[in-house]
């Protein structure tokens, strides 16, 4: 079993991450907006709100500001407009009063599974002989790199 880094060595290589990490979200968000014209006519800000409830059921937005480490105001108007696309609707949340519990429609629901089954397609396309093992690995480094920023105001 390989021994943890040490801190000066563990920081040059998080580096490396964090170098690969900037493009590898710019080009996917590009990659994503292009499929946009695809005709499924959904934002980006909105489809990270229906893949976030498809995945999870019935969330309120402040919980989607936190899983996504965005601002819940930011999490609220990709709410209303996927609201006034029919794709979300509100219903009563029964822990808290005040605030609603938002969750798919029917037609939010078929929205998104169409886009992730398309992006699943071309996932399966990515090459490296990746194993299971290097996946786990990218996980807990990524989440450990995100946890690492939890003290990080999101406004």
């Amino acid at each position: 079993m390989d021994k943890p880094l040490p801190p000066d060595a563990l920081g040059r290589r998080l580096t490396e991450v964090y170098d690969l990490v900037g493009p590898l979200y710019r080009r996917a968000q590009r990659s994503v907006e292009q499929g946009l014209a695809t005709g499924d006519g959904l934002s980006l800000g909105v489809r990270a709100v229906l893949t976030l409830l498809h995945r999870n059921g019935p969330m309120t937005v402040p919980q989607m500001g936190r899983a996504q480490a965005i601002s819940r105001q930011f999490v609220q108007r990709m709410v209303n407009d996927a609201a006034a696309q029919d794709l979300v609707e509100s219903v009563p949340n029964p822990a808290h009063r005040r605030s609603s519990l938002i969750r798919l429609t029917q037609r939010g629901s078929a929205a998104i599974t169409a886009v992730l089954a398309r992006e699943h397609q071309l996932l399966r396309e990515v090459g490296g002989d990746l194993t299971d093992a290097d996946v786990t690995a990218c996980l807990r480094v990524l989440g450990e790199l995100l946890k690492a920023l939890d003290h990080v105001d999101l406004g």
